[in-house]
């Protein structure tokens, strides 16, 4: 019997998101996992210790730009299937699928070579030059992670596609896999072999290799999506009709690039200007922490997302199926879903910071280190309630087809407010203008959202005059 999606518009929305969110929020735990549970074992290792966390933090949002290339592919190729399969063409779903790989493939290759042939200008261009040592470091890890990207991008595009083709399980244990073999290689190599920042890196490769193969063996047994040899055949107008839906996902990504580049860069301008951390064996000690800080971030903001990514191809089908009821009492129980995961954060950066920055390393380190982590969580991280809810309403757009206020809305969060703030308020603040950035930034951003959120949630109650599959705010 042929395997169909007809499920997604029968069974009742909350059990559909605990079904497709659950699963996406593991994988994304776990691919933020891979970054984090680098710096835990360096900010654990002496010999590497804030040195090693400032070099970590210099080259996490070079990662960010390969996942943020990856997730506009494969969320936005997620997003079209659902809403194809919804509609009942499937050989459109197909090749869809085709063209995602293929996007994927090239770009990987492209930001490979990039990144090794300017990697020193792009490593100053995110602080790496805060002092010799952490440019040494930062550089070693950098190169290796740049070889393990293709397997990265890969296995990152095929998780959603994997979940728009029903199977959101698998798409979980294919990254959780590579995510165990990261964490057994990464205390032999550090510890045990003492390959230093070397050894972090290729306790990630290893990983994301083992994603990469396991994705690609269900990408030749998919169920509700037929591949054949003309899947992969390029087409300019499929692309031009799904790529955009994964902009509000690229945007998302590249604007922690952009904000990192900007956070780092301030960080090292007033470090340098402070009575503290303007001395030399304390100049790395910002930018460590504040990495940190935004590990933590990440690791919210990945439930955030898996919240609203997993509701994609529930909706995407609703709306292909020409239910728009289904679509909107989804999106009420998401809206809840995202204040909730906010407010549990909210409670632990506020109450509990010192035990926080305890795990990455603190003990090792002097009493600036812990005094600055702690101002860091309670401050950058005030407002995560409004932060995630942001964040939820941005991606869950992508699923109804309103590519251009999602892209809209996310530019003025993240490159407007994120970047501008965090250049602007360190002006006046020093290195605390840095910490305020973030909650300035959620609130203003939440000001319009709210508007969005009533205007969808109109739109959604109206009725779906034809099947499109696309709705209009």
């Amino acid at each position: 019997m042929e395997h169909t999606n007809e499920f997604l518009e029968k069974e009742p929305v909350g059990k559909l998101m605990r079904m497709y969110s659950v699963p996406c929020i593991i994988s994304l735990l776990v691919a933020a996992l891979y970054n984090i549970v680098d710096q835990i074992f360096i900010a654990n290792a002496s010999y590497l210790g804030s040195y090693g966390n400032a070099a970590n933090t210099v080259v996490f949002p070079l990662t960010i730009v390969a996942l943020a290339v990856a997730v506009m592919i494969g969320d936005s190729a997620c997003a079209h299937v659902s809403i194809l399969l919804g509609m009942k063409k499937s050989d459109d779903a197909a090749s869809t699928v085709g063209n995602a790989v293929i996007l994927t493939i090239a770009s990987s290759l492209v930001i490979t070579v990039l990144y090794l042939v300017f990697a020193k200008g792009i490593l100053t261009m995110f602080g790496g030059t805060v002092n010799e040592e952490t440019y040494r470091q930062a550089s070693e890890y950098f190169f290796w992670i740049t070889v393990g990207i293709p397997f990265y991008m890969f296995g990152q595009t095929m998780n959603p596609i994997i979940r728009s083709d029903g199977n959101p399980r698998f798409a979980m244990v294919s990254t959780l896999v590579g995510a165990v073999f990261n964490i057994i290689f990464d205390p032999i190599l550090i510890y045990s072999l003492k390959w230093g920042m070397m050894g972090a890196a290729v306790a990630t490769i290893a990983g994301q290799i083992i994603t990469a193969l396991l994705s690609l063996w269900y990408l030749a047994h998919m169920k509700a999506v037929k591949l054949s040899a003309a899947s992969f055949k390029l087409r300019g107008d499929l692309i031009g009709r799904f790529l955009p839906l994964g902009m509000t996902s690229l945007l998302s990504q590249i604007s922690v690039v952009a904000s990192m580049a900007a956070v780092n860069n301030m960080i090292r301008k007033y470090g340098a200007l402070d009575p503290i951390f303007g001395q030399e064996q304390f100049a790395q000690i910002p930018m460590a922490v504040v990495g940190i800080v935004m590990k933590f971030f990440q690791i919210v903001i990945s439930i955030s997302v898996g919240l609203a990514a997993g509701c994609i191809p529930v909706t995407g089908y609703n709306i292909g199926a020409g239910r728009k009821d289904r679509a909107k009492e989804l999106f009420i129980l998401l809206l809840k879903a995202e204040a909730l995961v906010g407010f549990v954060a909210l409670l632990i950066v506020e109450l509990m910071p010192g035990r926080l920055i305890g795990i990455f390393g603190a003990a090792n380190e002097s009493i600036y280190y812990t005094e600055f982590a702690i101002r860091s969580f309670r401050i950058y991280l005030c407002m995560m309630v409004l932060a995630t809810v942001n964040k939820g309403t941005f991606i869950y757009l992508q699923s109804l087809g309103k590519a251009l206020t999602s892209t809209a809305i996310s530019l003025i969060r993240e490159i407007l407010f994120g970047v501008g703030f965090a250049l602007l308020l360190p002006v006046f603040f020093g290195l605390d203008g840095v910490l305020y950035s973030m909650p300035v930034s959620d609130i203003l951003t939440f000001v319009i959202a709210a508007f969005i959120i009533l205007r969808t949630l109109k739109d959604l109650s109206s009725p779906q005059t034809e099947q499109t599959g696309y709705v209009t705010i």
